[in-house]
């Protein structure tokens, strides 16, 4: 990147190059972050999508049940690519999906208990994976880059 952005400024030194160096290092970061958390999930049987759903319904904390909706905005997918993930977790013995009691239009996904065990027993492996990819920038700097990149994506429109 910074050979790229020398050429740049050699080349039309009236630009101003810096979002070079922010915009493509984190595209850079986020494909290598993405894939390192994904070969961990492989190496564990899932897909990184399937985990997601999953943490996301342990998050709900006992009933480890959500309706779809709610599910849909913590997991951050739309309700389209949802169902078909629901799908396909329903199919693996992961999740259960039932109509709500009493709203019958409202349908609720819960975790099996085979479920719950691969999600919970994933977490630990899961975090000292992420720790693993970032393990070049010490406490504070994490911190700090926390910090930015909220920031950051709060000014995109990200309200996640």
């Amino acid at each position: 990147m910074d050979e790229v952005i020398e050429r740049w400024q050699a080349i039309r030194p009236d630009l101003d190059t810096s979002p070079i160096g922010v915009v493509v290092r984190i595209f850079r970061a986020s494909r290598l972050l993405e894939q390192g958390i994904k070969d961990y999930f492989e190496a564990n049987g899932l897909e990184s999508w399937e985990y997601d759903v999953l943490a996301t319904l342990l998050r709900a904390g006992d009933s480890s049940t959500l309706r779809m909706g709610d599910l849909a905005g913590a997991a951050m997918i739309s309700p389209g690519a949802l169902t078909n993930r629901i799908d396909r977790l329903a199919a693996k013995g992961l999740v259960t999906r039932a109509t709500d009691p009493d709203n019958r239009r409202l349908v609720r996904t819960s975790l099996t208990d085979e479920g719950r065990r691969l999600a919970d027993g994933l977490i630990e492996g899961h975090l000292a994976n992420e720790l693993s990819l970032i393990e070049a920038l010490t406490p504070e700097e994490r911190e700090l880059l926390t910090g930015v990149l909220r920031k950051l994506l709060l000014s995109l429109g990200d309200h996640g």
